[in-house]
């Protein structure tokens, strides 16, 4: 009867101490170009004409002070997953990414000034566009990290080396999955 009450009495004052804290809010990533899990439209497609979609984020943590993001086909026929586009130095101020970023490595658009795109699988900057072989659909993954430092980060980061340089630094990440497959063309 002890035990029980004493049980009874410990989940008690968990519940209580828990009920005021308020719970953490997501960051949100979206685009005006698909629903998450939906199809990537062709446009956006290196079968297409290869222009980055529109991103736009909310809810950042507080003490954010850059953002990075990642985008990458797990599904790809290689070891690691297929990077298609590696973009960091972004400032927190943004609210997201225009459509049809230019592929320099360094960017000058006014909403991402200073905003440094990383090469993608094919070795050179900016947005690589899905294009899957024909087979079974593949996700692509859009990855956004939040981050404690400021803006600095050298040019030139891979995904994986971007990924080393900020591991001490997410505050907060979010993920929005589109799909493509080849026969959506």
């Amino acid at each position: 009867m002890q035990t029980r009450f004493g049980l009874f009495l410990t989940a008690g004052i968990l519940l209580f101490a828990g009920a005021g804290a308020p719970a953490s809010a997501q960051i949100v990533l979206e685009s005006s170009a698909f629903d998450a899990g939906e199809p990537i439209p062709l446009l956006h497609s290196a079968y297409g004409d290869n222009v980055s979609p529109a991103l736009s984020w909310s809810n950042l943590p507080d003490g954010a002070l850059s953002l990075a993001l990642i985008l990458d086909d797990p599904d790809a026929p290689t070891p690691e997953p297929f990077v298609h586009w590696v973009i960091y130095n972004i400032p927190a101020s943004a609210t997201g990414l225009p459509e049809g970023l230019p592929a320099d490595e360094t960017l000058a658009d006014e909403s991402v000034t200073g905003a440094t795109q990383g090469p993608s699988g094919l070795d050179r900057p900016g947005y690589f566009g899905p294009r899957p072989p024909a087979g079974p659909v593949h996700n692509y993954n859009f990855r956004l990290y939040a981050l404690s430092s400021e803006p600095n980060l050298d040019g030139g980061l891979s995904a994986d080396e971007l990924r080393e340089a900020i591991s001490d630094d997410i505050l907060g990440e979010a993920t929005l999955i589109g799909t493509y497959q080849a026969s959506d063309q």
